[in-house]
Order: C-alpha cells, then structure tokens, then sequence
C-alpha cells in the first residue's frame, strides 16, 4: 500500500469516527448537545481535525440528512416493487414509512428538523429525491388506474407526504415516542388520501 493511499484510509478512518461519535452524542443526549468541541474530545482529537472534515455543525447535520433519507428511501423501495394493486403499494408504503421513524426515531428528527422540504431543496439533494419519486410514483400509477392521468400528481405528492409526516410529528408531541405500528388512525388517512385520488376530488 502506497502512503498516499495509507493517508486516505487513515482520513476515512477519522471521518467514520467523527461521525460516530457525534451520532452517540445525538442519540444519547440530543441535537441541541453536539458541538464540535464535544466530537474532539470524544475521539481524542484535535479541533482543527474535525474542522478538515466538516466544516461545521451543519455540515454533519447535512450528512446525517442525506443519510437518513438514503435509509428511508431503501425501506420503501420494497413495498413500492410490490406487484400488488397499487391501493396496496401506498398502504405498505406508508406503513414502511412510519415503521421507519418508529425504530429511527432520533434520525427521523434530525431529516426533518425544518419540517417538509420544499421542492427546490427535494430536487437538489439525490437522497430526497429518490425517495420523493417512489412516493410520486405509487401516487401516478394509481391516478393512472383511474383514467386520472391530468390529475396534480405533484399536488397529491405534497398531500401524502404532509399526511405521513403530520401524524408521525403529532405522536412525537404527544408522546415523545412512535408506536411500532401504523396507528388505526394513521391508516384511515391513507384511505381518504387515496378515496379522494380514485374519485377525482
């Protein structure tokens, strides 16, 4: 192994640290508790070090984002290659959903730390968007059963996503914690959500 190759193996290893160690501070303790002085001590490194890696404290939260939607987007894309009616593709992927934020809870809240992204945000970042046209893809096949094909599928897009997001906001408000399982309630949603696409409302 050559050095130049040693030193990128080394700088990968201290970024993996980094990582780490600000994801069990986060986990263990919250957001509001990282802080780039609290990463160096925990890996016995140098400020400066974490700096050549992220520039910031936003920097890793912009990691943890992009990871996060890549782990969300991977649990929906089995439901979504189902080859089932698609009324039953958006009720696995909701359910997929929502056992996503139940079991990963702490990232579920940093991915949405400002709340649903906006279009221009979902379209740049490849994370948000993979997992943006899985979504909108269920949505427009299920239009398209139903001869709905000038539907607003971006608007319906919009609506689904709110409604998963909403629910899943209001447990955590209310209970700090998702149950395993979609809620009775939840699923009801996703019922009207779909009645209202199938019949054109």
């Amino acid at each position: 192994m050559g050095i130049s190759e040693r030193r990128l193996r080394q700088q990968e290893a201290i970024r993996q640290q980094i990582i780490a160690a600000s994801w069990q501070i986060i986990d263990q303790e919250g957001w509001h508790a990282l802080s780039i002085r609290r990463i160096a001590d925990a890996i016995e490194y140098s400020v400066p070090v974490i700096y050549k890696h992220f520039e910031n404290k936003e920097a890793i939260q912009e990691y943890f984002i992009k990871d996060g939607f890549n782990k969300l987007t991977q649990d929906l894309e089995a439901p979504a290659g189902l080859t089932v009616p698609h009324e039953e593709r958006i009720r696995a992927i909701a359910a997929s959903y929502w056992r996503f934020a139940a079991s990963k809870t702490a990232h579920y809240r940093i991915m949405y730390s400002l709340g649903i992204p906006h279009c221009e945000t979902v379209n740049s970042v490849a994370e948000m968007k993979r997992m943006s046209d899985i979504m909108r893809s269920a949505i427009e096949d299920l239009a398209n059963d139903h001869d709905h094909q000038h539907i607003n599928i971006y608007l319906k897009l919009k609506t689904f996503w709110s409604t998963l997001h909403g629910f899943i906001s209001i447990e955590l408000l209310s209970n700090n914690v998702i149950p395993d399982e979609p809620t009775p309630m939840f699923m009801d949603a996703i019922e009207s959500f779909m009645f209202t696409l199938i019949n054109k409302k």
